[in-house]
């Protein structure tokens, strides 16, 4: 049942929401085989997921393209969890940011790294690929464009396949972090917030 699980969800969505979680009594039948889909996938059901749900068909592409990206890609889970924050931080997405710090230090990331990150700034320690990876995202998202130099780095160490996918990786959380911009989605109660960037 999606509203047991979808309830749990109810206090961590603060008001500010544009979005709130919807009953399973108010969903389409598109939209509860959607919530359905997400809830299997990754036993819950928040942050995007909510505004997705509005639009079904496109949310369950946008689900997919997801799932992959977090359960199924090539990239080690360290340096996927760092290029997620590396792209949260760029668009501010305080939900994606605190969810993914999370989940780094779960990939063994230590808190100094995603401090840093956090910060703006470029973390000291990297492992090569990580440190590889930490480039190809922020010159990325920067210049929106990898220079040779880097792009050759990138090939090298995670091979074609593996650009692509790191490619992806930072377009995908772009937008997901727009979507939880767009709503406000806030952080989970009790997280740490992204801090402002220095001007």
């Amino acid at each position: 049942m999606i509203a047991v699980r979808t309830s749990r969800l109810t206090a961590d969505i603060m008001s500010e929401a544009r979005f709130p979680p919807l009953a399973e009594s108010a969903m389409t039948d598109e939209q509860r085989r959607v919530a359905t889909a997400i809830v299997e996938g990754r036993q819950t059901l928040r942050g995007p997921f909510h505004m997705l749900l509005r639009n079904p068909a496109l949310g369950d592409r946008v689900q997919n393209v997801g799932r992959y990206l977090r359960f199924e890609n090539t990239l080690p889970d360290a340096v996927k969890e760092l290029v997620i924050l590396v792209t949260a931080r760029y668009w501010g997405a305080q939900f994606e940011w605190a969810i993914h710090r999370g989940f780094a230090l779960d990939t063994g990331l230590p808190a100094a790294v995603c401090d840093a990150i956090g910060r703006g700034q470029e973390p000291a320690g990297l492992t090569p690929e990580q440190q590889t990876a930490y480039d190809f995202a922020s010159e990325l998202l920067a210049t929106k464009g990898v220079n040779d130099p880097v792009f050759a780095r990138a090939r090298q160490v995670f091979g074609e396949a593996g650009v692509v996918e790191l490619t992806i990786c930072v377009g995908y959380y772009g937008l997901i972090g727009l979507v939880l911009n767009t709503d406000r989605t806030p952080p989970p109660p009790g997280a740490e917030a992204l801090p402002p960037l220095a001007r």
